[in-house]
């Protein structure tokens, strides 16, 4: 897979998170709502700025990131929520798209470098230190 093509596959994976975050804050249920329902509005926001960050990285080295949500589905490993997800299940979808999204920037980065992009690498190895925390954070809540 090309840089290009890996950086149209963050956007449409960031697109769909954005989206099923979303889905989660508004749905969770149960003894835990209060501290999720603000944990997942920390994380769509925090999604949302690193895909227009990740955007227009792409637009900068001449990429045309995808736009449209039927065009990030086609492209995105990230699945939708089917919004019957109980809270510790919301959680644990959460945590396996971060650590989704950490080995495609891993890779991200890997292609970036070979094609002497730093700027790229860089941006990428920033997303993926939040992402690690994050993972951190939530494998320490479903223990």
């Amino acid at each position: 897979m090309t840089q290009h093509e890996k950086m149209n596959k963050l956007v449409a994976n960031l697109t769909v998170l954005s989206a099923k975050l979303h889905s989660f804050h508004w749905y969770v249920k149960g003894t835990s709502f209060y501290t999720l329902h603000e944990v997942f509005e920390k994380y769509y926001n925090n999604v949302i700025s690193t895909l227009d960050e990740v955007a227009e990285r792409f637009l900068a080295i001449g990429g045309r990131p995808v736009s449209t949500l039927k065009g990030s589905l086609s492209i995105a490993t990230i699945k939708e929520p089917t919004e019957k997800e109980n809270s510790k299940e919301m959680v644990a979808a959460t945590l396996a798209d971060f650590e989704l999204l950490i080995e495609d920037l891993k890779e991200l980065m890997a292609v970036s470098e070979e094609n002497d992009d730093q700027g790229t690498s860089d941006l990428a190895l920033g997303i993926k230190t939040e992402l690690e925390k994050n993972v951190w954070m939530l494998k320490a809540y479903l223990a």
